[in-house]
């Protein structure tokens, strides 16, 4: 099937897109917006890959579901729409952020400047119903994400995944962590900041990583 998404990644995912999962996904997915209202828009559930292509990606940040309340989600996790309050969970990643490089975050929280540098933001379930979490779980994006992490483990080397909280270091597990560095730590929740994702120093640690392979730096 012809799906949307940049050229790079269209190639190295043709085969999954031929499988009999990702074909009732694409169904389910094209009624349910039919239907009702899903986030994020239709032409950005595959934004995380349009913005990082395949052979530009340095580091890769799982994340869960998209938000699921009105024009919030944008398509890249954590990530949120530039005049939207940023969320709790983003708000913390900015504290460590600015704890780790002592630099001032950003002012809002869409992170496509971070994509953009090779950062792939990548939710595990890449569309929601509104005001329903985990709505669009278990029909089939965790298989394709899944699939999307193995191919990156495999096809690349010396790329950094930040594996934050329970549910991305599960899905974590199919990377090879002898070619790529592999950073876990608490979710940056509110609930589990302060249990092990303040003082982890991701970033700091990624670009000390890139710089020892000669691969230019992120500029958070």
């Amino acid at each position: 099937m012809d799906v949307q998404i940049e050229e790079s990644w269209k190639e190295v995912l043709k085969e999954e897109f031929k499988k009999e999962y990702f074909q009732k996904l694409t169904n389910f997915v094209k009624e349910e917006y039919k239907n009702g209202k899903i986030y994020p828009a239709g032409n950005q559930i595959f934004r995380a890959f349009n913005e990082c292509p395949f052979d530009k990606v340095k580091v890769v940040i799982i994340g869960q579901d998209p938000y699921h309340t009105p024009g919030v989600a944008n398509g890249l996790a954590f990530s949120v729409n530039p005049d939207k309050r940023i969320p709790p969970s983003l708000v913390n990643i900015y504290k460590e952020l600015k704890a780790d490089s002592n630099e001032e975050p950003p002012r809002n929280g869409d992170l496509s400047r971070w994509a953009k540098q090779g950062v792939l933001l990548l939710n595990a379930t890449l569309t929601v119903k509104e005001s329903l979490a985990g709505s669009h779980q278990k029909k089939g994006w965790e298989q394709f994400t899944d699939a999307v992490i193995k191919i990156l483990s495999e096809k690349k080397e010396n790329l950094v995944f930040f594996l934050w909280g329970a549910y991305a270091q599960k899905k974590g597990l199919v990377i090879d962590n002898t070619k790529h560095l592999v950073i876990e730590s608490a979710h940056p929740s509110p609930f589990s900041a302060d249990r092990g994702f303040f003082g982890s120093k991701p970033f700091s640690r990624a670009n000390e990583h890139l710089k020892t392979h000669k691969i230019s730096q992120i500029n958070w």
